[in-house]
């Protein structure tokens, strides 16, 4: 997802409850489950058959959700899915020295530009928000559904640190209305991507 709408930070940050609600571990180790409400029972849309077609060539099996109504920000898919705002992957592609980079980011943070250019030891005026052409271009997606992987093209990934605290997480899977669960550690390695702090303050 994004902010603005899953690229632009999937949603912006909202409010974060306690860690232990749905999508959480109970203290027998089983997954408390999570509602989900207004789900569609119509074939997949094509993006988001490749999402679950380039997972399934990482060697993962992904349940993707579509839902009637949109999950463009971090706050909708939260309440569409009845989870923590902060379990929802924010796709952000920004540029660094005009090459496109992502940056998965926890739905209950804002992204630090000052650390995403520390990470590639070059000035903050370097990185810059992605725009729509520049997003579909490098992910393949339109913003608003872009997922953590399977891009067009190979990118550099960092991933949100405050994501590795979750036993699950969701992320968009190619369209404004779909997302599925995914674990961190399996986030990471279909990713690519490196686990940073990334967040403001």
């Amino acid at each position: 997802m994004d902010d603005d709408e899953l690229q632009t930070e999937h949603g912006g940050a909202g409010g974060q409850g306690s860690r232990g609600e749905r999508g959480r571990s109970d203290h027998d180790g089983s997954l408390s489950p999570a509602p989900l409400p207004s789900r569609s029972s119509a074939p997949l849309h094509p993006s988001a058959q490749r999402v679950a077609d380039a997972a399934a060539g990482l060697g993962l099996t992904i349940d993707i959700v579509t839902f009637t109504e949109p999950t463009r920000t971090a706050e909708q898919a939260a309440a569409a899915i009845g989870c923590e705002v902060g379990q929802i992957v924010k796709s952000l592609v920004f540029t660094v020295g005009g090459a496109p980079v992502m940056a998965l980011v926890s739905g209950a943070n804002q992204l630090d530009t000052r650390k995403l250019a520390a990470l590639f030891s070059v000035g903050r005026k370097q990185v810059e928000r992605a725009d729509a052409d520049t997003v579909r271009g490098a992910t393949g997606y339109a913003i608003g559904g872009v997922p953590p992987f399977g891009h067009a093209t190979a990118m550099t990934v960092y991933v949100d640190e405050d994501l590795m605290s979750y036993d699950v997480i969701w992320a968009a899977a190619g369209t404004p209305n779909t997302v599925f669960p995914i674990t961190p550690a399996d986030l990471l390695r279909a990713s690519g991507g490196q686990a940073r702090d990334l967040k403001t303050g």
